[in-house]
């Protein structure tokens, strides 16, 4: 089963940028859909963003459109999600997810391996 270890949370103003980083190992990158959910103090888990095996299509969640990237480097196995024009609200642990072998970009359940966490905090 893939391993994934998320990087490149910390504390920020609102209106800066942070890039999230997720490392995949223990499988073949390729046959993964990845996706970025997080979870806010006494929320539940949701759905921030995802793309297919080669980046070919991607989708976000309304509240992140036009403020958050996701990309994939097939080649270093890794996962990415930059974030511009953070707001408070986008305070949350942010959890990397892999789903094997089909491609149900948003949908919590169909993910099968997930990383520990990194926690991004935005102050106003």
């Amino acid at each position: 089963q893939i391993q994934l270890v998320e990087s490149g949370g910390g504390l920020v103003q609102a209106g800066d940028s942070l890039e999230l980083s997720c490392a995949a190992s223990g499988g073949t990158f390729t046959l993964y859909t990845m996706g970025w959910f997080r979870q806010a103090p006494g929320k539940e888990r949701e759905f921030v963003a995802a793309t297919t095996w080669n980046g070919g299509s991607s989708d976000y969640t309304d509240s992140v459109k036009g403020r958050f990237t996701i990309s994939r480097d097939n080649a270093k196995n890794t996962l990415y999600l930059q974030m511009n024009n953070l707001k408070p609200e986008d305070t949350a642990i942010y959890y990397c997810a892999a789903q094997y072998g089909t491609v149900w970009l948003t949908d919590i359940g169909r993910y099968d391996s997930w990383g520990q966490g990194t926690q991004v905090t935005v102050s106003s």
